[in-house]
């Protein structure tokens, strides 16, 4: 019976040891990006788009909420965090925006091998919130290509820049605006996209 126990009690006691060096549960808040856009009543095109996860700096390719608190330093809100990086945020919010404007109805991602008319991606410049003094504002700016599928020819091109005032400058009040400035982004990435696919040939 001593014998088993020698041999036991090792195991038990690495077990026990094991257990106090795991990492602690991550205590961030996760935040979504929220939208309160209105669906709209166009009628309907009859091309496809996929809309792909926009390429961006490896700082803001992660799910840090990012911000400028002064200069050219950037850095992250301690404790919080968005629900994914910020280009696949933006995407689903992109895609969002179509499915709640109603005039794209066939619409796919990057994520699937589905082949569409044209295709929506660029380059994330910004996504952030920037102190001017004892302002703050948040920054969304997007430099977005449009592609025909066919031949991978870009057909148009144009920079989005999206500035939304924060009243509150705590983390949630910093959301909100987030999501008020993905309206306004989204308003005009969707008419843009549109209005560029009703007026080139698909090939």
């Amino acid at each position: 019976m001593k014998r088993a126990y020698r041999m036991i009690a090792p195991v038990v006691f690495a077990l026990i040891s094991a257990c106090s060096i795991l990492p602690k549960a991550d205590p961030s808040d996760v935040y979504r990006l929220a939208s309160s856009q209105p669906a709209g009543q166009g009628a309907p095109v009859s091309w496809s788009l996929r809309v792909t996860k926009p390429q961006t700096s490896e700082f803001l390719d992660s799910p840090r909420i990012a911000v400028v608190p002064n200069g050219d330093l950037i850095s992250s809100y301690a404790n919080s965090r968005w629900s994914d990086p910020a280009p696949v945020l933006l995407r689903n919010r992109l895609l969002d925006g179509f499915q709640r404007d109603g005039r794209v109805t066939l619409l796919s991602t990057d994520e699937t091998n589905l082949q569409a008319d044209y295709e929506l991606g660029g380059q994330l410049q910004a996504f952030q919130s920037e102190y001017h003094g004892t302002a703050v504002e948040v920054v969304i700016r997007l430099d977005a290509r449009l592609v025909r599928g066919s031949d991978q020819r870009i057909i148009a091109s144009r920079r989005f820049e999206v500035r939304q005032k924060v009243g509150d400058t705590k983390v949630p009040g910093v959301v909100a605006a987030f999501g008020q400035a993905g309206d306004q982004l989204n308003k005009q990435v969707v008419d843009w996209v549109v209005a560029q696919g009703n007026t080139t040939p698909k090939g």
